[in-house]
């Protein structure tokens, strides 16, 4: 089925549910494909593909709302299937601020090509996907005696949707993605630490190379062994760009309509104010081109458009989606982030290790919880302890708490290494001052 014939479906599902009683619809139809490789000792350890069609509806019957979905696409059985639907709509409680969105919300004229579709998707042939996981394992075990295991992974996807809302929204995208990656553990005594590095492109031509995978999965691994706890103590926290992502988290729920609506929100209010260093500019821009969070609408059909969030530490912007937009008296700007950006500094990490003199470089965060009502956080983390510029040791089972209001006040640099295979393009940030529990 193409698209042009998945939107000929979904409009016909939409107008069929309106002549059973519904209101307003909006209908949707995917096809997706995913494949997924993992190779150990030079061997297949898994090989799964999958294909997935359906059709997901939401009727809107005089304020009432539901979803239903299905991956028969038979117009002879979506006839049933969407005339209970809307059918058992009708018995729901009504809530005013169940409708679609302001049609003036949805995208206007062309869509600019965010070349999210690598049109040679189809001559990436089974052999190709093999050999590269094969390649990255072998690399990876190359790289120490040490070694004492290592996997080798490749992954692709590509899909299709199309989107149909009863009061004017039409859309459509293509999608493709690819992904490799390495996962190590090597012997330390009775200790096993682990490493890993994947990375991935929207074009398979412009995937990381198997050296860069496996090398930097090695070394994730190696530099980990002899972890140890350090004493307690207020350390600068020099945030590795693969693993700050994790804080930014902090704000996204917080920064959302739903929580302000439901009270779970510790920025409720915080619009135009300061809630970190001056130092922090976050945009969220959805029109980055082969950008992995990037889209002309939402699942709501809203238009995507770039926005500032926090500029130079002051929030500028919620996260407004359709329903809880209308319940707050808000706008909808997209509900949840595309790509998230920042403005950059001058200087890498290596850069900004020379310069701190007792400090710690976190390079992943194990476990923990950060409360979105309170903005009090509690993570493990590990990494490598700095001293006089240098790395000394790696660290592990320490723990960083506080509170973010106070926490985000304390980031003294931005790094320029973005990181480059995720939405979230995080730099390196060096936070100071920072209470680390540990012995």
């Amino acid at each position: 089925m193409t698209n042009k014939e998945r939107k000929e479906l979904a409009q016909w599902a939409v107008d069929f549910a309106q002549t059973k009683g519904a209101s307003e619809v909006a209908a949707s139809i995917s096809n997706s494909r995913s494949v997924e490789i993992e190779v150990r000792e030079q061997k297949v350890d898994k090989i799964k593909e999958s294909t997935e069609n359906g059709l997901y509806l939401q009727i809107y019957r005089d304020n009432k709302y539901s979803g239903h979905s299905t991956n028969n696409l038979k117009k002879k059985e979506l006839e049933k299937f969407i005339s209970e639907a809307v059918e058992a709509t009708k018995y729901l409680t009504a809530d005013e601020f169940r409708t679609l969105p302001d049609p003036g919300l949805y995208p206007s004229g062309d869509y600019s090509d965010l070349q999210l579709k690598d049109d040679n998707y189809n001559k990436v042939d089974p052999e190709k996907r093999l050999e590269i996981a094969m390649e990255i394992e072998r690399l990876a075990r190359a790289q120490s005696d040490k070694i004492i295991s290592a996997t080798g992974g490749y992954s692709d996807d590509y899909s299709e949707s199309v989107r149909v809302h009863s009061n004017g929204f039409i859309g459509e995208r293509v999608s493709t993605s690819f992904w490799a990656g390495a996962e190590v553990t090597v012997k330390d005594g009775d200790a096993r630490p682990e490493g890993y590095h994947w990375g991935g492109a929207r074009h398979f031509s412009e995937m990381p190379k198997p050296e860069e995978l496996s090398q930097r999965a090695a070394q994730d691994a190696l530099q980990r062994i002899g972890q140890t706890k350090i004493n307690s103590g207020k350390y600068d926290m020099l945030v590795d760009n693969r693993t700050v992502a994790r804080l930014l988290y902090m704000f996204v729920g917080p920064m959302s309509a739903r929580s302000l609506q439901q009270k779970s929100s510790y920025l409720e209010g915080m619009l135009n104010q300061s809630i970190a260093s001056p130092l922090l500019t976050v945009i969220d821009d959805p029109t980055i081109p082969k950008g992995f969070g990037s889209r002309h609408y939402n699942n709501e059909g809203l238009a995507a458009k770039k926005r500032v969030m926090i500029e130079k530490g002051v929030l500028k912007q919620y996260y407004v989606d359709n329903y809880y937009g209308k319940k707050l008296g808000m706008t909808p700007n997209g509900g949840y982030p595309s790509n998230v950006v920042f403005e950059l500094g001058k200087r890498d990490k290596e850069a900004m290790t020379r310069d701190i003199k007792n400090g710690i470089l976190v390079t992943s965060f194990n476990g923990g919880n950060s409360n979105g009502t309170t903005g009090d956080f509690s993570f493990g983390v590990s990494g490598f302890l700095i001293e006089n510029g240098q790395i000394v040791k790696p660290v592990n089972e320490m723990n960083i708490s506080g509170n973010a209001k106070e926490f985000w006040q304390q980031l003294a640099e931005v790094g320029n290494d973005a990181y480059a295979y995720s939405s979230m393009k995080c730099p390196t940030m060096l936070f100071t001052e920072i209470d680390f529990s540990g012995i």
